[in-house]
């Protein structure tokens, strides 16, 4: 039976136009094909009930796998007995730490952090720093955390929606591109989106769009006006990618057919997979150009697979334990610290702001991601990513997170009848006598009713989520009311253009203690 269920499966695979049409067959292959595809979520379960005991046999394993390597003689990890050892013996470390050891494998040095050879590297920019960071991929982080995420995402989807036929469609995903190493061949590097893409088996090829060719394609513009040419006419039945650019093909697609909502275009489309930034401050535009779209949050980044959202009815994710990464959280007073406290899974608390550290099937140990979160649930582990450690404002004690702006933004959004590209902000520093406070930058994709209310509405949420924004802001004390700039249409593609930033992992910085993005936004504004 279960090589049935395998047929069946692959038929709709290879032949999806074929099983579409064929009424007769599609209710016999359905069933078997979403039983199939349900069958992660038996181990989904068992981690969700058992997280401790699943974490540290992860610990164990990639203690384990490691121990021969360079990295593992020098921590003499073949003697770790538990986890206290391990972290008492290895450092924390940002990526300048590790980046010798990396740059040693770029050039095709193998058993340096990990025992698998390793030759694709996830090129992970961040969003300010002009240097590139190469985050290693080996195969069983493609496996067991890329791959594996895919199939939870797609088990997870099903339980949540049981009457699906998304699987009978194609998924259109936007990706970045990657290339070989001038230095050493067969060592290849690009976004982690392109690492996934290229690598996926034939089979799983023929689930999705745009073609490999388009896929890679280095030039934006090129690549999105080929991708709404390729994809238009194909039956599309979910979207995969960053909200940012996604809104940018949908736009062009309807364009260029002339149709008010994207379903007219695509009538089997079902599902948004996002993730990246947050989703609050699209969401009205979204519901624009799709009103008919289901939304399901991923937590997918160059260095691993970390979140699904396991209840659509829910706005966090699922932290998903056995993906071959052990995770230690950082509280907030230990960021800043060379060798701050961590947390285990069992040692965490709820709506508390943690930063995430990992080791990884990758080779990445103690690794500081940059990301922070805070823990909605602890039975199960659900978190909701509130932000990065160097992307917030605290220039005045507000200790402002990008958590706070998002929702500052869609509820400042949604009573004034505006909807947003994107936006940043920044301190206005005290000097001369003047208050000091904070400067928005935001472009509308449909400009607020009033935007003196607008900026009404934003203040007051702050206030209402962050109690030392409020504290702060109490009879203009220390800072006074944000400033808020409604920026020409296109401001912030041309910033990331001029950056060389276009493409589908880079994403605009919400917030920064730093007045250097805000100054150099503003030059294009005066300049244009």
């Amino acid at each position: 039976m279960q090589l049935l269920f395998q047929k069946l499966l692959l038929l709709s695979v290879f032949f999806p136009d074929f099983v579409f049409r064929m009424n007769g067959l599609v209710r016999l292959a359905l069933p078997l094909i979403k039983k199939i595809l349900h069958f992660p979520y038996r181990r989904i379960k068992h981690f969700m009930q058992n997280a401790a005991e699943v974490q540290e046999r992860q610990f164990f394993y990639l203690i384990n796998k490691a121990k021969s390597t360079e990295w593992g003689k020098k921590y003499d990890y073949a003697s770790i007995r538990n986890i206290e050892q391990f972290t008492q013996r290895v450092p924390v470390s940002a990526y300048e730490e590790i980046a010798p050891y990396i740059m040693r494998m770029m050039k095709g040095e193998q058993n340096i952090l990990w025992n698998s050879p390793i030759h694709w590297f996830a090129k992970s920019s961040g969003t300010t720093n002009a240097r590139s960071k190469f985050i290693p991929v080996s195969r069983e982080s493609l496996i067991k955390c890329h791959f594996q995420g895919g199939k939870d995402l797609i088990a997870l989807y099903l339980e949540n929606n049981p009457q699906t036929k998304f699987a009978l469609g194609k998924g259109l995903g936007i990706g970045g591109t990657f290339q070989e190493s001038i230095e050493t061949k067969g060592v290849f590097y690009g976004d982690v989106s392109a690492v996934v893409t290229q690598q996926l088996p034939a089979w799983a090829q023929k689930l999705r769009v745009p073609s490999l060719e388009v896929a890679m394609l280095a030039k934006w513009e090129e690549k999105i006006e080929r991708m709404a040419q390729e994809t238009m006419h194909q039956n599309i039945t979910s979207l995969l990618g960053v909200p940012t650019w996604m809104v940018v093909l949908l736009q062009r697609i309807l364009e260029i057919t002339g149709k008010k909502n994207i379903h007219e275009v695509w009538e089997n489309l079902e599902v948004f997979f996002h993730g990246a930034v947050a989703f609050q401050p699209y969401r009205t535009l979204f519901n624009q150009i799709a009103p008919n779209l289901k939304y399901m949050e991923v937590y997918n980044a160059s260095e691993g697979f970390f979140g699904l959202q396991d209840d659509m009815s829910r706005d966090d994710m699922l932290l998903m334990l056995d993906y071959g990464i052990f995770y230690e959280f950082v509280p907030i007073d230990e960021w800043d610290k060379p060798f701050p406290k961590t947390l285990t899974i069992s040692e965490v608390e709820p709506d508390t702001n943690y930063a995430m550290v990992i080791s990884t099937n990758g080779g990445l140990w103690r690794y500081r991601i940059g990301d922070t979160v805070k823990f909605t649930s602890l039975n199960p582990y659900r978190i909701k990513i509130t932000g990065r450690t160097k992307h917030f404002i605290n220039a005045f004690g507000e200790e402002l997170m990008v958590e706070n702006a998002d929702i500052a933004i869609a509820k400042a959004c949604e009573y004034t009848h505006a909807t947003i590209v994107d936006f940043t902000a920044c301190p206005i520093y005290i000097g001369d006598g003047s208050k000091g406070g904070h400067e928005w930058l935001i472009e509308f994709e449909q400009q607020p009713t009033d935007l003196n209310f607008f900026v009404e509405i934003l203040d007051k949420t702050l206030r209402e989520v962050n109690s030392d924004y409020d504290a702060k802001r109490y009879q203009d004390l220390a800072l006074q009311k944000p400033v808020v700039h409604s920026l020409p249409t296109g401001t912030f593609y041309e910033w990331l253009k001029r950056k060389g930033r276009l493409g589908g992992q880079y994403k605009v910085p919400r917030l920064s203690n730093s007045r250097e993005i805000v100054e150099d936004i503003l030059k294009i504004v005066a300049t244009a």
